[in-house]
């Protein structure tokens, strides 16, 4: 809301008209009132003086001579006075005579306010001037004041009006958005619950693909051509990576938990448990994995897990044929304020960054968000085993921890995947 500002008054703002038929007199006045800087209007008649009146209504006061021939003072002051934009201008009447009190009385009932006798008196002349433009300069500062508070009050008015409509359009986006909430929630657990039916029914048939491939293949063997037996490899290979989608799709639909399922959770012990259920893998290829210690964090002890065993089963998966693969794992505290993804209101809260870095084949690095993406992969099947399904749900499992999860690489140059998660040790 903004006030008017308030108008300045000058005195060239004071209009008089003088009215006198005589020019003399109208000169002797306009001496007088020359050196207070007011504007001054001339009329040598009654007649002049109403036509002047007639497109000009601004005159903070009238000088009206009484004796005027034609129309008198009395006369044009009670025509003027019938104007009702006219009759809120004090006139002072001009006289040689003094008058009896009935004429005088009859002057003030006219619209005069005071009388002033000729021969005038320069400085009782000023002073009785100075005194109604005093006043006009009042009544003008007070219609200011109304003014700027009749527009503060449309301005507040108008103010209060928007601020209700503002409050009742929050109110109904507020309604509809806790609507959508819940559909989209009751949305969200209808996909996941169809998600895990639907991968769960289909394991069954997929055994008895296998199953029947891996009888002919081996139990009809001799009674097969080269042939039929590349055939039923190719079905049997198909079936395995469809069992492999199939168990990625109910991973991943697993990934929603309740906030109660959170705990304190060493990080160290559970990467410890990860790589001792993937000894095997790990020898077979003999990795060469190098940890720090890591923090303790409040998440889900479950999840985490597939995140470090989907992430280092990625590291060894992409490894060079001809290098021993190397894995180190790293972890440092940094503050909100260092991480671009982060909301403002989070710059002081602390981070943990854990590095998890390989020197595999690495990626083009503009690939670096797509592959999180669903089903999303940069080598055919052929090439690297997988469904393209693992970094989603790293993807997904870090977000449920309020955490970003990026990845940095080049071809040929290895890749390093991090992951940042808030620092509290105890639920928040």
């Amino acid at each position: 809301m903004e006030l008017t500002k308030e108008t300045p008054f000058r005195q060239s703002d004071v209009r008089i008209l003088v009215v006198d038929d005589r020019e003399d007199n109208l000169f002797s006045i306009e001496t007088i009132l020359e050196k207070d800087g007011y504007t001054l209007v001339k009329a040598n008649s009654g007649r002049a003086a109403l036509k002047i009146l007639l497109h000009q209504h601004d005159f903070t006061l009238i000088l009206m001579d009484v004796q005027m021939p034609g129309m008198n003072g009395l006369e044009t002051a009670t025509l003027i006075s019938e104007r009702e934009k006219l009759k809120h201008i004090p006139i002072i009447f001009i006289t040689a005579h003094n008058y009896e009190e009935e004429y005088i009385f009859k002057g003030y009932q006219m619209g005069g306010v005071d009388y002033i006798y000729k021969p005038i008196n320069p400085e009782l002349l000023r002073v009785k001037v100075g005194v109604f433009v005093e006043l006009y300069r009042r009544n003008h500062k007070l219609l200011e004041q109304e003014k700027k508070l009749l527009s503060a009050n449309k301005s507040l008015e108008k103010e209060i009006e928007e601020r209700k409509i503002s409050e009742e359009k929050i109110r109904v986006l507020n309604l509809q958005l806790i609507e959508n909430n819940a559909h989209l929630q009751s949305t969200n657990q209808e996909l996941d619950r169809f998600a895990y039916v639907a991968s769960h029914d289909l394991q069954e048939p997929l055994r008895k693909i296998q199953l029947f491939t891996d009888k002919l293949i081996y139990q009809m063997s001799e009674r097969l051509d080269d042939e039929v037996k590349l055939y039923l490899q190719k079905i049997g290979s198909a079936s395995k990576r469809m069992q492999q989608l199939v168990n990625d799709l109910l991973k991943f639909s697993r990934q929603t938990s309740e906030d109660t399922d959170f705990e304190q959770t060493n990080l160290s012990d559970v990467l410890n448990d990860v790589l001792s259920d993937m000894e095997t893998d790990i020898q077979k290829k003999n990795v060469k994995i190098v940890a720090d210690n890591l923090p303790v964090i409040y998440a889900i002890p479950s999840q985490i897990r597939q995140l470090f065993q989907n992430l280092i089963s990625n590291s060894i998966k992409f490894s060079k044929p001809d290098n021993t693969p190397e894995i180190n794992i790293q972890a440092e505290v940094t503050k909100g304020a260092m991480i671009p993804e982060i909301d403002r209101k989070l710059f002081e809260q602390n981070f943990y960054k854990i590095y998890i870095r390989d020197n595999g084949i690495g990626f083009d690095s503009k690939y670096a968000e797509e592959i999180f993406v669903v089903f999303k992969r940069l080598h055919t099947y052929h090439q690297f085993e997988g469904t393209g399904i693992g970094l989603s749900i790293c993807k997904k499992i870090v977000e449920k921890h309020n955490g970003f999860i990026t990845a940095q690489s080049n071809l040929n140059e290895g890749s390093t995947f991090i992951i940042t998660l808030p620092a509290e040790t105890s639920e928040a």
